[in-house]
């Protein structure tokens, strides 16, 4: 698990493979990752937007972003956090993602990013 504080929140980021799958007659790699936020400072805040880098070992790099976190956009009193899963597919076996997240402070109205810390994508023979 790979854990940053950025402003008061706190993103932790843990990762499984989940196995192969053909897609368009390729083989592809299938990476689940599971984020926590949470929100450590004295202010109600609001995730409003993501932006995320994919990037794969055969130097294939994917740019993903949109509102929200698979179609919400929470709300964070003090000492709250939000759990979600997602899924990535890697045309290789080995990668990473980072990127960060845009929130408004409801206290200072004033938007701001909390960067999500890079995290390997790696099947686990490759540890071997």
């Amino acid at each position: 698990m790979v854990q940053q504080i950025t402003n008061g929140i706190k993103i932790s980021v843990k990762t499984n493979f989940e196995g192969t799958r053909y897609q368009n007659y390729r083989l592809n790699y299938l990476f689940s990752y599971e984020v926590v936020i949470e929100n450590q400072s004295n202010d109600s805040v609001q995730l409003i937007s993501r932006k995320w880098q994919i990037f794969d070992s055969l130097n294939e790099t994917e740019i993903v972003k949109g509102e929200g976190v698979i179609g919400q956009k929470p709300i964070l009193a003090p000492k709250e956090q939000h759990k979600y899963s997602s899924f990535c597919l890697l045309s290789s076996p080995i990668g990473s993602m980072c990127g960060f997240y845009k929130m408004i402070n409801f206290t200072t109205t004033k938007k701001f990013k909390v960067f999500i810390p890079s995290f390997q994508l790696m099947i686990p023979a490759i540890l071997n």
